[in-house]
């Protein structure tokens, strides 16, 4: 690879609008790598400021524990902020707000 991994996957989850979601393997396989979505959680949990980590789910809409900061209550604070839908058991409705990649 030319550029870092974790550069790489900044750069496709910048491209996430507000509103959408995508989740850690379907980033990894528009990287190229369907085995990659545990490196892309690493890259999440790691991301810059200017990265919108909340944007990206487990592949059932499932919120991470290990958002930082705060856990699993910020990250719904920040998807509800966008208005990102959720369903009754609390996990984002991918079919409804999936984003399409790049």
């Amino acid at each position: 690879m030319k550029m870092n991994t974790f550069s790489q996957v900044y750069e496709l989850v910048r491209l996430i609008p507000a509103g959408k979601a995508a989740t850690y393997g379907q980033i990894a396989q528009l990287l190229g790598n369907p085995r990659l979505s545990r490196v892309v959680g690493y890259a999440m949990n790691a991301a810059p400021p200017d990265v919108p980590a909340h944007r990206v789910v487990n592949r059932l809409g499932g919120l991470s524990e290990a958002f930082l900061p705060g856990g699993r209550e910020t990250h719904l604070m920040l998807l509800l902020a966008e208005g990102v839908p959720f369903r009754e058991d609390g996990t984002v409705a991918l079919e409804r707000c999936q984003w399409q990649g790049t």
